[in-house]
């Protein structure tokens, strides 16, 4: 670890908030910080990193009444999801094996979160048995610029699949990683460790808050059209503004988008 990376960054708030350790250095250029021991290495050096998100960022790690509360919502409002819903996680399960008997109820896979803690993330699986192996066949097809791979007409979704994702329903095994202090209700989406790793500087500033199900993108109704720039840019400012009014919307706006079927 270079000399000049001196800062340690805060451990989690309360509970099972447990950070992944970095090491970073806070400046009016930015932030240089570096992952460890998820396998994730990242370049020192901020060039391009937005030195307003760091310092949001740096302000974040001492509000620690809001780090408390904002974990005891997690905490309550998984339970409740999770309690109050599982009649429909019994429906899913069933509708998921039937259409495709080949594979699990359950994708796991692993993701980034903050700091660079890895983490095994699930959902109800959407997408055919084989769809990792054939990815590398669609990659060509990649509509979405940087690391990130998207496809609007993915031809591995099942049809069950494409229901779940347009109501935004193959998300919520993603409450017992809430419950496990893995996720955020809200926060930037996870990110997969190849994406992770190619990362620029001002990217990997996602990553100085814990990772959530759902963000500024999550909401936005032409989610599908936006780059990955402007994706990272929402994530960003949501850093910026990170507080209780900020959460509560976005709760609300999510909830509406899936009232309205306006997901994938």
């Amino acid at each position: 670890m270079a000399n000049n990376l001196t800062d340690r960054a805060a451990t989690a708030a309360a509970g099972s908030d447990a950070l992944f350790p970095v090491e970073v250095s806070l400046g009016e250029a930015g932030v240089e910080w570096r992952g460890r021991g998820s396998g994730q290495e990242w370049p020192d050096g901020d060039e391009g990193a937005d030195p307003e998100v760091a310092a949001a960022a740096e302000r974040l790690s001492k509000r620690h009444g809001y780090r408390f509360a904002k974990r005891a919502f997690d905490i309550a409002f998984s339970l409740l999801v999770l309690v109050c819903f599982c009649w429909l996680f019994a429906i899913i399960a069933v509708a998921v094996k039937m259409d495709d008997p080949k594979g699990p109820v359950l994708f796991r896979q692993r993701r980034v979160t903050k700091d660079g803690r890895e983490f095994t993330m699930y959902k109800f699986r959407s997408m055919c048995a084989d769809a990792e192996e054939r990815l590398a066949e669609l990659r060509a097809l990649n509509e979405k610029t940087g690391p990130v791979f998207k496809m609007r007409d993915d031809p591995r979704v099942t049809r069950v699949g494409r229901l779940l994702r347009r109501v935004s329903l193959d998300e919520l095994p993603q409450f017992a990683n809430v419950l496990k202090g893995d996720l955020s209700v809200v926060g930037p989406r996870p990110a997969l460790p190849s994406e992770v790793a190619a990362y620029t500087p001002r990217q990997r500033q996602r990553l100085l808050v814990k990772s959530g199900i759902t963000c500024y993108w999550q909401t936005r109704r032409n989610r599908d059209s936006i780059t990955f720039d402007e994706w990272v840019d929402l994530d960003l400012l949501y850093i910026k503004k990170c507080g209780a009014l900020a959460d509560l919307k976005l709760i609300v706006q999510t909830v509406g988008c899936v009232l309205t079927a306006q997901g994938n």
